[in-house]
């Protein structure tokens, strides 16, 4: 896969990501955390829903490797590895190097099975 960067640009710092390793976008307030499979984690001061917009601006059809899950999170579709329901968790891992559990609603696991499994 060839990269294909997210270019985030603020007053005081360019931050340059290539959206092929950004594992999930987790809201916090005004602010969003950006995880990437490397496990560094980015801090930028923008809402998640402008996030989102963001990502469909920037990128075009390849926003569609994202996927908004509930009122906290945008993940990378292809690294979702388990979806617990009962628990309200979530794995997101490249099998073997990383796995991120994160938590989330039942409304919004179920949606997101229903989608990977009518889908595939």
């Amino acid at each position: 896969m060839s990269p294909n960067y997210l270019y985030l640009n603020s007053r005081d710092y360019l931050l340059r990501l290539d959206v092929n390793h950004i594992v999930y976008f987790e809201a916090d307030g005004n602010y969003t955390n950006i995880v990437s499979a490397n496990k560094v984690k980015n801090t930028v001061g923008m809402t998640l829903s402008k996030m989102q917009e963001l990502l469909t601006q920037s990128l075009g059809e390849n926003a569609q490797q994202f996927a908004r899950i509930g009122k906290s999170h945008i993940i990378g579709i292809k690294y979702i590895s388990q979806i617990d329901i009962p628990k309200q968790a979530l794995v997101l891992s490249d099998g073997h190097s990383f796995a991120f559990k994160v938590v989330v609603s039942k409304d919004a696991l179920k949606k997101l099975k229903d989608l990977l499994t009518k889908t595939r």
